[in-house]
């Protein structure tokens, strides 16, 4: 056997320990690892700087320093979404449906993890303690690929995580870390179909075409997130000025950040010059179409390549439409299906929006920045799926399972 071979062999043994792990046994892991996460925050956050001093001095964009940053309150961050994890119902064994057949027999669909899941993804060294605290409270092991810019963050919380596993007396093997950047051993671990049950790219478009083209795996891709927010004829301007600029401005390195406002006409006039004054006033670039250009002087002439462009940094794109019906046809056309949203006072409009966008998550009223696992009460997230089969939106424990049927008879035949 390979390395890769011998490591996902041995997740799939220590799978089938987890999958009949009780609760509080999960429960306590996780616990253990977020009082961890703040005991040994110095040593994470030195090996965390040793990335950050390697990626500046190689020029990596500002996306991926964003990304790549760890802080005090990030893995605080982290620790709480360890505890909302446990804070939350076990879906193991969860009876979703039951009913009882003709013959007498009692049919149950219930919930059971997946089995192994893969993780590859770039930068996010909390996606390490997230994909583990999520894939073990499912009762999932993981096989976890992270990028080269952050091997030593990686190494430092995978090994918190196994040690914490080994004084609770599991198997190690629970989370598995794969530390080559080889492409062929990418490959290879691509193809262990008989031991990995699903893998999740986390990265940019490369990262996500390579898996697609290489996997015998299913996949869940966690793609772009091109987000759009529409100000509505009838929407609140105290609510539309601070949604539109904080959803860039708060984590504009994130794929849920603000890439485009799109503003009914009738209200351009009020909004663009006070939406663009704003945004100058925060170091946001802003490219508008004409009629925004128009109206502010600040802004920039966007061109083609502007709609549909995931920035993850300080630029934001502007159009004015006709009718919310134009907004949504930019949206369908231009957009990733990740996160859209609607500034709006009119429930014909806001009905209308949900119904004819279909995004991973629609909002109304609110900024796009919400679309997240830990923000929406599912605890850590392991991403935010933009496929459709499967799960779509963000993925938290439920969307972290599967579900069989489990029938009980009493000596029927057929």
């Amino acid at each position: 056997m390979t390395e890769i071979e011998t490591k996902a062999k041995a997740a799939r043994d220590a799978s089938f320990v987890l999958a009949s792990l009780p609760t509080d046994a999960k429960n306590r892991v996780l616990l253990d690892l977020a009082d961890r996460l703040t005991k040994e925050r110095g040593a994470i956050l030195a090996a965390n700087l040793k990335d950050m001093e390697v990626a500046r001095a190689s020029d990596l964009s500002f996306a991926k320093l964003k990304r790549l940053e760890l802080t005090e309150s990030l893995l605080e961050q982290m620790a709480d979404g360890l505890r909302q994890i446990v804070a939350l119902p076990d879906p193991i064994g969860e009876v979703v449906k039951s009913s009882k057949t003709d013959a007498g027999l009692e049919v149950q669909k219930v919930r059971i993890p997946l089995g192994v899941i893969a993780m590859i993804y770039e930068s996010r060294p909390n996606v390490t303690v997230d994909a583990f605290g999520l894939c073990l409270k499912a009762g999932n092991a993981c096989f976890l690929k992270g990028g080269k810019e952050a091997a030593h963050s990686n190494a430092a919380l995978s090994e918190l995580a196994r040690g914490v596993l080994r004084d609770h007396n599991l198997p190690e093997a629970c989370v598995e870390v794969m530390t080559t950047n080889d492409r062929d051993a990418i490959r290879e671990l691509l193809t262990m179909d008989q031991f990995l049950d699903l893998v999740i790219p986390r990265g940019g478009t490369a990262l996500i075409q390579f898996v697609h083209e290489h996997s015998r795996i299913p996949m869940v891709q966690h793609f772009h997130g091109v987000c759009h927010v529409y100000v509505d004829v009838d929407a609140d301007a105290a609510k539309a000025v601070p949604i539109c600029v904080t959803a860039k401005t708060s984590s504009p390195a994130t794929c849920n950040t603000l890439e485009c406002v799109l503003i009914h006409a009738d209200r351009a006039e009020e909004l663009v010059p006070m939406l663009c004054k704003e945004y100058v006033d925060a170091g946001v670039e802003v490219r508008g179409d004409e009629r925004v250009c128009t109206l502010a002087s600040s802004a920039l002439r966007a061109t083609d390549n502007d709609w549909g462009c995931e920035y993850l940094d300080m630029i934001v794109a502007m159009k004015v439409v006709a009718s919310i019906d134009e907004a949504i046809d930019h949206i369908r056309r231009f957009g990733s299906d990740h996160t859209d949203a609607i500034v709006s006072e009119n429930d014909a409009a806001l009905q209308a929006f949900i119904k004819k966008v279909g995004s991973s998550c629609v909002l109304t009223n609110a900024s796009t920045r919400f679309n997240d696992g830990y923000q929406l009460g599912l605890g850590a997230e392991i991403g935010i799926s933009t496929s459709r089969i499967h799960a779509y939106g963000p993925m938290g424990l439920e969307e972290l399972t599967t579900q069989r049927y489990v029938v009980r008879g009493t000596g029927q035949t057929r």
